[in-house]
């Protein structure tokens, strides 16, 4: 597979942790794929970020939602998956920090679109992605 540009979407009030876990764990040699981490490395003022993560979600192939626990309070991550779909990105998501399948989505996040965090079953989505939206 292509190496995908991924915009990594979580909570950055409460899943910081998870999304660096995330990322460091994709660079494993052991990780059947590489994600190139795309999303914003420290808050900023908000007229600012919806810019710049508009432009940095339309040059990546998919977005992947991190999914915890507390994702009904994350209104930044239901606006990334707003301008995702906007630009045709494919979105998936994956279960973080003791969330599963009845834990709270963000707005626009689809339950049959999000997985637990198992690397080969992430490996199979991001394969998928690449056959979706913008990737055809």
């Amino acid at each position: 597979m292509a190496d995908p540009r991924a915009f990594i979407s979580f909570d950055f009030d409460h899943d910081e942790t998870q999304k660096v876990l995330f990322v460091g764990q994709s660079k494993n040699s052991n990780t059947p794929f590489t994600i190139e981490d795309w999303s914003a490395k420290s808050a900023m003022p908000q007229s600012e970020w919806e810019d710049i993560v508009k432009k940095k979600i339309n040059k990546c192939n998919i977005l992947i939602v991190l999914s915890g626990k507390t994702m009904a309070s994350a209104t930044g991550v239901a606006k990334e998956i707003t301008m995702a779909k906007d630009q045709n990105v494919p979105v998936f998501g994956v279960y973080v920090d003791g969330a599963n399948t009845t834990s709270n989505l963000p707005t626009g996040l689809q339950r049959n679109k999000t997985i637990a965090w198992k690397w080969a079953d992430i490996s199979n989505t991001i394969d998928q992605m690449m056959t979706e939206g913008k990737n055809k």
